[in-house]
């Protein structure tokens, strides 16, 4: 479904979810007993899919490509027991910090914890995960940053772009390698900035309103507020956790990178050339596999 910006919807949906739980991993450094972590993992040959978790092709006039990912970053992380569990209504673990300081509530992208593939985002005592039986994961991604090629005057040049894609984020000074934007406000989802790696050359702009895919395979059951970031991914077998667990768990998060970055063409070659007016019309991740192992 196309997204649309409804932010006093997801005003009182924060806020709720806020009351649900707070950042379970708080005090993570001092316990000793066994942990959660929580990975991503970048597959640029897993599935594309759509907003309905259906697999999707390129719109026509458009083209993508499959980024190389350096970081990202998320709002909130939930493990969901059935496919009838309401957004908010599972274990949700993390929440981000959040802030009015550019008026409407927002993201407060000082505070975003951003990893690479393979870091712990999150760890978390299993002791503060509640027992039960777990089959789906929610993740509210907020921020993404990977390298693309651009092509100017026939020529191929790598770069760096930064993709906000949470429901609204505070932003006050970020920066891309040498290259620094200072927005000192609210971005709504879908605001990127971007950086040329050896020329003194950055830019920024917004991809359309509504035009971020975010998979949910659960639409139907358990929809997710519109302009939220919130993927949704099924493991293979049920997350079991009873309570009594002895050794440490790596929950990993594997998204679809397969042709995420997608742009309108103005030249039908394949190449993303903003110069001659092709523009950003979707940054969304294309799916969402969660897998675990038990680890000593």
């Amino acid at each position: 479904m196309k997204i649309k910006i409804f932010l006093s919807a997801l005003t009182v949906f924060f806020i709720a979810l806020g009351s649900i739980s707070c950042d379970k991993d708080d005090n993570a450094t001092t316990t000793n007993g066994p942990m959660l972590y929580i990975q991503f993992k970048f597959d640029k040959n897993q599935e594309r899919l759509n907003n309905l978790g259906q697999p999707a092709a390129v719109a026509p006039g458009n083209a993508a490509l499959s980024p190389d990912f350096n970081a990202i970053s998320a709002h909130y992380f939930e493990l969901a027991q059935t496919q009838n569990t309401q957004l908010g209504e599972g274990d949700v673990l993390y929440h981000a910090p959040e802030t009015t300081v550019g008026g409407d509530k927002a993201i407060d992208f000082s505070q975003a914890r951003i990893v690479g593939e393979g870091q712990n985002f999150l760890a978390i005592p299993l002791s503060a995960v509640k027992a039960g039986s777990y089959e789906w994961v929610r993740v509210s991604l907020s921020y993404q940053n990977y390298d693309i090629s651009v092509r100017t005057a026939g020529v191929d040049y790598a770069g760096t772009l930064a993709s906000f894609v949470g429901f609204n984020t505070y932003i006050g000074t970020h920066s891309i390698n040498n290259s620094f934007f200072p927005v000192n406000g609210n971005r709504l989802q879908g605001y990127w900035a971007f950086a040329l790696d050896d020329y003194p050359y950055s830019t920024s702009g917004q991809a359309p309103a509504g035009a971020t895919t975010v998979p949910n395979p659960l639409a139907t059951t358990s929809p997710i507020p519109a302009g939220s970031c919130v993927v949704t991914g099924k493991f293979a077998d049920k997350l079991v956790i009873t309570g009594a667990e002895k050794s440490n768990i790596v929950l990993t998060l594997s998204l679809s990178v397969n042709n995420s970055f997608e742009w309108h063409e103005v030249t039908a070659d394949g190449k993303y050339e903003p110069g001659i007016g092709e523009n950003v019309t979707d940054m969304g991740l294309r799916g969402l596999v969660p897998s675990f192992k038990v680890v000593n």
